[in-house]
């Protein structure tokens, strides 16, 4: 037993190295997208095509990885087969081209799928059970958030909790955590970009600040839950509606141009760091919290890729500074 367990912990030793590759890369191009398309926003008017560029790639070659991250959580609960390697560099680039070209999307997802898939080659060449290549697929996801946010201990617990919610699977630790830190120490040592945010002070304990906490709490939760709910509306109206797949992610660019023209001023594009940023800082609108979640729905539900993490980072930020 103790031998199997040294197997698995070293083994996710790789996984970190892989994922920490694949995510320094990942953020130094999605760095570049950002900057040239605050540069050039005229780009932002070609994202229909960048739309439906994404949705023919996977309707026609990446059918099998559709799933994304519920493909991972799926090989986690019930192993049945090895996650294509193609993930990795499909979920990469058409998370750039969302960025590029404006869509109001995460990133976190994003390597968590490159993290994922990437371990899971490791099945391929090493003989392992079930049992521990499901060890290991955690290992990966935890070391693709960890990587991507800057917070290896955040992506060590994100690996054991992410399987089901509610439910911490502490026997998966060392691995999580391992795999986090070695992504984490990657991408610090290829020097990528991370986001950086304004420190404050934390006020003296009072019953009257967790009273508002609490309230603020449910706020932030409720603000999720029409977040969850409006993207898996436009999931279900899109699935009703259109039945060629890359038309999906087409029109929602196109919906997501005019509401970004009537908006006029582009603050809601991409990942929204600066305005997580000035939030923290300075307050925000009270409109923030509700365009970003109307717009990463869109963004989402029609199939752009990215994830929801540094979104409903946006949200619950502006929505407290607010």
């Amino acid at each position: 037993m103790a031998v199997l367990r040294i197997k698995t912990l070293s083994l996710s030793l790789l996984a970190g190295l892989l994922a920490g590759i694949a995510a320094a890369i990942f953020l130094i191009l999605l760095n570049l997208a950002t900057q040239y398309r605050n540069e050039n926003p005229v780009l932002i008017w070609l994202l229909p095509l960048a739309g439906f560029a994404i949705g023919w790639i996977y309707f026609y070659f990446g059918k099998d990885i559709a799933g994304g991250n519920n493909l991972i959580l799926d090989e986690i609960h019930n192993p049945k087969k090895i996650t294509p390697l193609h993930m990795a560099p499909f979920i990469l680039i058409s998370t750039v081209i969302t960025h590029l070209f404006g869509g109001s999307a995460g990133r976190e997802g994003s390597v968590v799928q490159m993290g994922g898939s990437l371990s899971d080659q490791l099945s391929r060449l090493f003989r392992i059970s079930h049992e521990q290549r499901k060890l290991l697929l955690m290992a990966g996801a935890s070391a693709g958030f960890g990587a991507a946010i800057g917070a290896p201990w955040a992506g060590a617990i994100f690996g054991i909790e992410v399987v089901q919610v509610g439910q911490l699977r502490w026997r998966a630790l060392p691995e999580c955590f391992i795999a986090s830190m070695t992504a984490y120490a990657v991408t610090m040592l290829l020097q990528a970009p991370h986001s950086l945010y304004p420190r404050f002070e934390i006020s003296p304990f009072a019953i009257s600040t967790m009273l508002w906490i609490l309230l603020a709490g449910s706020a932030f939760g409720l603000s999720a839950r029409i977040f969850i709910w409006l993207t898996h509306c436009i999931e279900k109206i899109q699935k009703t509606w259109i039945s060629y797949p890359p038309s999906k992610p087409a029109l929602g660019g196109l919906l997501l141009v005019i509401l970004f023209y009537f908006e006029g001023s582009y603050r809601y594009v991409g990942l929204g760091i600066p305005v997580i940023q000035e939030a923290l800082s300075k307050g925000s609108s009270v409109l923030d919290p509700l365009y970003k979640i109307i717009f990463t729905a869109i963004t989402v539900g029609s199939g752009f890729k990215g994830g929801e993490f540094i979104p409903l980072v946006f949200i619950g930020t502006t929505l407290g500074a607010g």
